[in-house]
């Protein structure tokens, strides 16, 4: 059976302090959940994330690694890196990071195919922008970014796969999918996967759901039998916000 999964990608926020603080806000108000939870803070944070997080059901994850061991990659993180601090999951293939620092498809199969040789978890994300939905294109523009950069792996390392969809469109702008565009998406992927691998693979593979996810929308998107949790930006920086979240898968 597949997991539910509720991530917090709090990006390029919270000072060390304000990390331990909202950590210790977080890990007293957990409600009890058969779900896993996650957050991902700035790597400056990240090894204290993890020691201050050892006591608690929480797992601290990283936003991103870099495909290469070790070398002359300035600003660049490994995975040896990561599983040295404790870390066993890396976000890879936000929309953010193909925007703004040029990851491409070509790449970030690289990078998955690194993070699994490494042992890590990987949260691959994808999604259309808002063009690729008004010239009903998305259907093609989610195929393309899950066949490139993960249809060359074997069946076995489907077990370490994480998928999150976050249309573009709804990340930071207040829009938001519709429960049912999630779901019919959602059951897109399955699909998708089915035909390129088997249905237990598809089954079994968990996919959340990204993209301006609220307190107010989280259970109704999260009711959708093909929705298995979300992937939080800007609300998981409010513990208060994240915990009615959590609660609502």
């Amino acid at each position: 059976m597949r997991s539910k999964i509720v991530a917090g990608n709090w990006k390029m926020n919270k000072n060390l302090a304000e990390t331990e603080a909202l950590l210790t806000e977080l890990a007293a108000k957990l409600p009890d959940t058969n779900a896993e939870v996650m957050v991902a803070p700035t790597f400056v944070n990240l090894a204290s994330a993890v020691h201050s997080l050892e006591s608690s059901t929480i797992n601290a994850i990283a936003q991103n690694m870099h495909f290469a061991e070790s070398g002359a990659y300035t600003g660049e993180i490994s995975g040896d890196m990561l599983v040295s601090i404790g870390v066993d999951t890396v976000i890879l293939g936000h929309s953010e990071r193909r925007a703004y620092f040029g990851e491409t498809d070509e790449i970030l199969e690289k990078k998955v195919k690194a993070a699994l040789a490494k042992n890590l978890r990987v949260m691959f994300c994808f999604g259309e922008e808002l063009a690729d939905r008004k010239s009903e294109n998305h259907f093609k523009v989610v195929e393309s970014q899950i066949k490139n950069a993960l249809f060359s792996l074997d069946a076995s390392a489907w077990s370490s796969i994480i998928l999150a969809y976050e249309p573009v469109w709804a990340i930071g702008t207040g829009e938001t999918a519709s429960a049912d565009q999630a779901q019919e998406m959602h059951a897109f992927i399955r699909k998708t996967i089915t035909e390129a691998y088997n249905e237990e693979i598809a089954n079994n593979v968990s996919i959340l759901y990204g993209g301006s996810v609220k307190p107010a929308n989280a259970e109704e998107i999260f009711s959708k039998p093909d929705v298995d949790g979300g992937l939080i930006g800007g609300a998981a920086l409010v513990a208060d916000n994240f915990v009615d979240i959590i609660k609502a898968i």
